[in-house]
């Protein structure tokens, strides 16, 4: 189970937490979003493919079944498959650069207790992989926006209490974040 989820593994955990995703929503725009990557996803993934990979998912205990009163099956995502999903997408998470910067500033500041140390080494992590400027130890900077990544990675790591989010318009030092992140000003 420690190796690495192959494209069409990846794709299925996906669509499963595709479902979820529809099931906890109420926000029509995220609705069809969801559904148009799903349909992407499945119309992507060569049948006998699937196959195999579901009874490879199942039997690494990744994924579950239920079989249904109208004797259906359903196929549900285990603990272990939810943590590889978060995994995945974390490791493949990217900020979009806008066709034009804002001029705005997005500004991580975080003050997490000694007790959640991995989180906060994970976290600051997390941060420079995304792109941000490490401005302090606990303070990062980022030009572009970028709430929906950052609230899924502190929700990931569990340091919703400890962690702020902020949108800045001037900040001192903006010449020298205008170099590093290589904007016009």
């Amino acid at each position: 189970m420690g190796r690495r989820l192959g494209p069409t593994a990846q794709k299925i955990l996906l669509l499963l937490e595709a479902g979820i995703i529809l099931g906890l929503t109420q926000r029509p725009d995220h609705y069809f979003r969801v559904l148009k990557k799903a349909h992407k996803a499945w119309k992507e993934i060569d049948a006998e493919s699937m196959h195999k990979t579901i009874k490879r998912l199942y039997h690494s205990k990744l994924i579950d079944y239920h079989e249904n009163r109208d004797k259906t099956v359903s196929l549900v995502i285990a603990a272990v498959g939810e943590q590889k999903i978060l995994r995945y997408r974390l490791e493949n998470m990217k900020i979009q650069k806008p066709p034009h910067w804002d001029g705005l500033w997005r500004v991580v500041i975080f003050d997490i207790p000694e007790r959640f140390k991995k989180g906060r080494v994970a976290l600051a992590c997390a941060l420079k992989n995304l792109g941000f400027h490490a401005f302090q130890k606990s303070v990062f900077v980022h030009p572009y926006p970028c709430k929906d990544e950052i609230d899924f990675v502190v929700e990931m790591f569990e340091l919703r209490p400890y962690v702020r989010f902020l949108v800045a318009q001037e900040v001192d030092v903006a010449p020298d974040l205008k170099r590093k992140f290589h904007l016009k000003s």
